[in-house]
């Protein structure tokens, strides 16, 4: 699987998909089209854990109180399948690697390779 889950009314996606590659690679704006269960499943097998994908600067987060609880994996997992801003973005999966959030060594490491 080659694709990247963003969103389009995020400023900083928008930015760093602007500074990729994309040719051939799946665009999936996850407000417009949420991700699967399947989709969230093997992104967090690629990525080790749900907390690697889960977002804690989300309005969300704070809301909720969730900064209070303790959550588990599969608590994570369906708050990311069932709210789309718990996701960390952007998320690039190309086949068995994954590229997850904004900082600037994963968004070079991502840049590198698109190449």
């Amino acid at each position: 699987m080659k694709r990247i889950f963003y969103l389009s009314t995020c400023d900083t996606c928008k930015r760093i998909l602007s500074s990729w590659n994309t040719d051939g690679i799946q665009l999936q704006d996850i407000k417009t089209e949420p991700m699967t269960a399947e989709q969230v499943d093997h992104m967090i097998g690629l990525a080790g854990s749900a907390e690697a994908l889960f977002s804690k600067r989300a309005r969300k987060y704070k809301e909720l109180g969730l900064k209070d609880q303790n959550l588990s994996d599969a608590q994570i997992r369906q708050f990311i399948i069932d709210e789309y801003t718990f996701l960390k973005r952007p998320v690039l999966v190309l086949d068995q690697q994954i590229f997850v959030g904004n900082s600037k060594k994963v968004v070079e490491a991502a840049a590198e390779a698109l190449r």
